[in-house]
Parts: structure tokens; sequence; C-alpha cells
């Protein structure tokens, strides 16, 4: 199994020193460096390409969030688990929306940290308990408000079939094996399936997935 490599940010020493001793607990995961503040995460992220980039919310100089858009826009391979103190609905959105693929509240369990970081190595999605529900009604809320009632009726068989399996966390080389069409076929489903649902990210398709009950 290939090593998980991993960034830690975030301006407390403490924190990073506590989050590495537990990652690297874990056989196959790797801390491969720590950065103090959002502009050092930013470049140490194009520098070492990390797998997974944990990072605080709140951080000097560039906050978790611009941090985060910097780092998913040019590098939208690397995968982003931001951490806070928070869980009010304004935090969380505001980093859903700037491409983060976790939130995880600072005073969840380890085994919080285990089950974040192993679903994000998986192509998943993973917000705590607490924070769940806030994005899943934020998300609801805006499409009443966009005017959107539920599209998922105008999905062809097989862009269904692509859209749970996108939200179940799999790329799309993974799908175009299991329906035995072309990576190039599965782009078009997946272009066409946020065209109707008017989702914009894999974040989205998975909150509407668990809006209609397709995965929990």
């Amino acid at each position: 199994m290939a090593t998980v490599r991993i960034l830690l940010a975030d301006d407390h020493t403490l924190v990073r020193e506590g989050l590495r001793k537990i990652l690297e607990a874990h056989v196959g995961w790797e801390v491969i460096g720590e950065a103090a503040d959002g502009r050092e995460a930013v470049r140490q992220a194009l520098e070492l390409k990390p797998d997974l980039v944990i990072l605080d919310l709140a951080m000097p100089q560039l906050s978790g969030v611009d941090a985060t858009q910097q780092i998913v826009r040019r590098l939208p391979s690397v995968r982003v688990l931001v951490l806070s103190m928070h869980a009010d609905e304004v935090y969380v959105t505001r980093a859903v929306k700037a491409g983060a693929h976790g939130y995880l509240l600072k005073d969840s369990a380890g085994t919080d940290l285990f089950r974040a970081v192993t679903a994000l190595t998986q192509n998943k999605s993973f917000f705590s308990p607490a924070v769940s529900r806030v994005v899943l009604d934020d998300y609801v809320r805006q499409l009443a408000e966009r005017g959107i009632t539920d599209r998922y009726d105008t999905l062809s068989e097989r862009e269904r079939e692509v859209f749970q399996l996108i939200a179940e966390g799999r790329v799309n080389k993974e799908i175009a094996e299991l329906l035995h069409i072309s990576p190039s076929t599965v782009e078009t489903h997946r272009a066409r399936i946020m065209e109707k649902l008017d989702v914009h990210s894999a974040v989205e398709i998975v909150l509407y997935a668990v809006r209609k009950g397709i995965i929990s």
C-alpha cells in the first residue's frame, strides 16, 4: 500500500506535534512537512506536493480558507482537511466553497481524525458529525433560494449510475472500469450531471446524494 504523504499547517506548535504523533502511529501515513501560517502552507504544498493537507482555519498571514482555495486551485489532486474550533454555518460553508474536502472540529476524538484521513485518502468527503447537518441544511437552503426543486429525475439511467459512483468517492478511471466505458465518457457524464443538478463540485454531489438518501 502506498504511503499517504501529509502536510500539517497550524500556528500552534503543540497542536502540530499532537497531530503528527497521532497520524504517524498509523502505518502508511507520513507527515512530510509542517507550516505555522497560511502562506507557508501554500508554499510547502506546492513544493512537497502532499497527498493530503490538514490545516487550521484560523492562521496568520493567510487564512485557512484562502490557503485552501490556493492549494486546491493549483494542485487539484491534493485533498484538504480543515481543522476548526467552530461548528457555525458561516465557517463550514466558507471552507467547503473554498474547496475543502473535509471539516474536522478540533475537539473531535482521535478516532474521527482517523476516519477523516481515511475518507479523504479514498477520495471521499468527511465532516464532523456536529457540522455535517449544518452543511446539509445550508445546501438545501441554497437550493431553495435559487428556486431549484428536485432535478434528479432529469438524469438518465447511466447518469444516475455515474452520479452514485461519484458520490461514493470513486474517480473517473474507477467508474470507467466498473461501467465498461471510457474515462472521457465518464467526464462527459459528470459534466452533464453537474449541469442538470446545478452543482459545482464533487462535495456538492455528495451532499445532494445524502439529501436524496442515495448514500449515508
